[in-house]
């Protein structure tokens, strides 16, 4: 199956849709976000959630005090379809698009793991509230906005897995978004963008499953590189708000250093 521009051109071309997303994109409160629903062609949508690989077959499996889940960017080892849908969010056609739905331009994709992949969550997965890392380590650009794609299928809302929007100041969930089939969320991701979801409970044989493409600018003056910090929920118990604290002021302060000498391989 090639990809094609002809959903992606008809975007393009409607200026009324384009004026409407950009507009609810940038009402977003307390940061912008987007959500849109049938987002790929439907065909396209199917082969990708009928061929994702299975979760044990994911190269990296985050098992901790924050997070449970497991992430894959090798498109090599994928079906051909992953790798076009790849190439597509990395061309000129859909960075045009972006620019104009979001109002942001010189927008810029980074192929690695740090830029676009997969991730996959079985029964139990979760992953506590949390801002992304700021600068790519590698390539010395901004990350300014997260784009996920969902692929379950006949998703249960009492499964849980929604996409929760925080508000750090309030401490509280601004936006839940249900990760349905072909539904598409785009963020800006910035210092109060915090985001996650809640522990998962589905049959064994489901999982959730999702597409990240993230976008990136040059980096602005006064941003200081830090990497992803996670905030405890204030439903935790106080001895995991404790260690969550200190576990992330040790692991950035770390990382800065690392980053600041240069060793950016063990930051990939």
């Amino acid at each position: 199956m090639n990809i094609n521009n002809d959903f992606l051109s008809s975007f393009l071309n409607n200026t009324t849709d384009l004026k409407k997303l950009n507009s609810t994109f940038n009402e977003g409160n307390p940061f912008k976000f987007l959500v849109i629903d049938n987002f790929l062609p439907p065909k396209l949508a199917k082969t990708i959630y009928s061929n994702f690989p299975s979760l044990d077959s994911m190269k990296i499996k985050y098992k901790g005090l924050n997070e449970y889940k497991a992430e894959d960017s090798s498109f090599e080892k994928f079906p051909p379809e992953f790798q076009q849908l790849k190439i597509f969010f990395q061309s000129e056609e859909f960075n045009e698009w972006i620019c104009k739905v979001t109002g942001i331009n010189n927008l810029y994709s980074i192929d690695d793991r740090l830029g676009t992949g997969l991730h996959q969550g079985g029964n139990k997965s979760f992953l506590d509230i949390h801002v992304d890392y700021n600068i790519h380590p590698i390539k010395k650009m901004h990350r300014k906005l997260n784009m996920i794609i969902f692929f379950n299928y006949e998703w249960q809302q009492n499964w849980g897995g929604q996409l929760e929007l925080w508000d750090k100041d309030k401490m509280e969930c601004f936006v839940k978004v249900e990760p349905i089939f072909n539904r598409m969320a785009l963020f800006e991701c910035n210092d109060i963008s915090y985001h996650g979801y809640s522990q998962i409970n589905c049959p064994e044989s489901v999982t959730r499953k999702s597409y990240y493409h993230y976008f990136f600018l040059p980096v602005p003056d006064g941003i200081k590189y830090h990497d992803t910090i996670f905030l405890p929920r204030p439903s935790d118990s106080l001895s995991k708000k404790t260690v969550t604290r200190v576990k992330e002021y040790c692991k950035n302060k770390a990382k800065l250093i690392l980053y600041k000498m240069g060793y950016t391989k063990f930051l990939e």
